[in-house]
């Protein structure tokens, strides 16, 4: 996204001083595109509110609200083909220009500490803002309680999934998955502080816990690991290749860019390298 563009302006009334009026411009945003027809569903009258993006949070925000040819606000009628001009008008009942008729009123949309609160009244404002401005999603979004409960209750679905795996977990896959988290510290702990370890990570980060858990390479991978600082097996220094500890001799190399334990956990699996796990597993107890 482009850098943004500021201009400031000195307040008329006592009042307003500690207010700074800020419009931002954003070029890459108004850039010409292939605009794509927006499928209206329903409408439902409600409050609603919008946000800006990110961690932009200025005392006061204007958006743009009537077309420009530096700012370009059209939205693509698919019935018509053609692109339609934007314009908010408080006395019109339509955000379309050639839907509006007579005397038109312009008004500022200010967005407040990076939020704008819109009644229910104000149904063409709402709608230009949720269903046409091309800014939305790009510059602000709406608020949406809905989405934000099914975004909640998906959240504590995986909690609570995550929460059971982690409890009822063997200690070797509890510490082949917190062995990705921390590396080899995990070699120092107890079992009692494995099993909270595993637990914490569970809750915290329910979405990696169980896609690490259901992993089907990630305890071959914590073998290998194990073997290498048991001084089992060798890794050169170049990263390339494995060796017996013992008896220098190679195991095998490691594909160009591929991490090495992984390369090992892959080779344990073909029918050259299944022996030597079997191997490395006693060995290791």
């Amino acid at each position: 996204m482009a850098a943004a563009k500021k201009s400031t302006k000195k307040a008329t009334t006592p009042k307003a001083k500690a207010e700074v009026e800020t419009t931002v411009a954003y070029e890459d945003d108004y850039a010409p595109v292939a605009t794509e027809h927006v499928e209206v569903e329903e409408w439902e009258i409600k409050d609603r509110t919008y946000l800006l993006l990110g961690n932009k949070t200025p005392l006061v925000f204007t958006l743009p609200m009537r077309h420009t040819a530096k700012r370009p606000l059209l939205w693509y009628d698919a019935e018509v083909r053609h692109q339609r001009e934007l314009r908010y008008a408080t006395n019109q009942p339509s955000p379309f220009v050639d839907e509006q008729e007579g005397h038109v009123t312009l008004s500022h949309v200010i967005m407040r500490d990076g939020a704008l609160f819109v009644p229910k009244e104000k149904q063409n404002l709402q709608k230009m803002l949720s269903l046409y401005h091309p800014l939305k999603d790009k510059i602000y979004f709406e608020m949406d309680d809905k989405q934000d409960a099914i975004d909640e209750l998906d959240l504590m679905d995986l909690q609570f999934d995550a929460a059971a795996a982690a409890k009822s977990m063997d200690i070797d896959l509890a510490e082949a998955i917190m062995r990705v988290e921390m590396g080899s510290k995990v070699a120092e702990l107890s079992s009692k502080e494995l099993r909270r370890d595993v637990r914490m990570f569970a809750r915290n980060n329910p979405a990696l816990f169980l896609e690490l858990a259901n992993d089907e390479n990630i305890a071959v991978r914590n073998v290998a690991v194990k073997a290498v600082e048991a001084g089992l097996i060798t890794l050169a220094p170049d990263q390339r290749t494995f060796l017996w500890a013992s008896t220098s001799r190679k195991i095998m190399t490691v594909p160009f860019s591929e991490n090495p334990y992984s390369a090992l956990a892959a080779f344990f699996k073909t029918d050259e390298g299944i022996e030597i796990y079997q191997t490395v597993e006693k060995k290791l107890g």
